[in-house]
């Protein structure tokens, strides 16, 4: 009977070292299911910043040609009071 505990750890120990390999090879499929994913995700971050790039080019043409048709208003209204003034 005082071999019995003896002869118990070295299954035990097999047995761990099984299921260790195990959760190894899991890890590993992980990192590449990560890796994966990390490229993805870097490939969305790249495209936001071409949308964002695209929008700000966007807006600010859209502030340029507001601010050339604004000096065209502000030119025809003050050719119109010259006018209204000459009559």
């Amino acid at each position: 009977m005082v071999n019995e505990p003896v002869d118990m750890i070295m299954p035990m120990l097999r047995e761990m070292r099984g299921e260790m390999r195990e959760i190894r090879g899991e890890m590993r499929d992980m990192r590449g299911d990560m890796q994966e994913m990390k490229q993805q995700l870097d490939k969305l971050e790249s495209g936001q910043k071409t949308i964002r790039q695209a929008l700000q080019a966007d807006t600010m043409m859209s502030r340029l040609v507001t601010g050339e048709f604004e000096d065209r208003i502000f030119e025809l209204e003050r050719k119109v009071e010259a006018l209204i003034k000459d009559k």
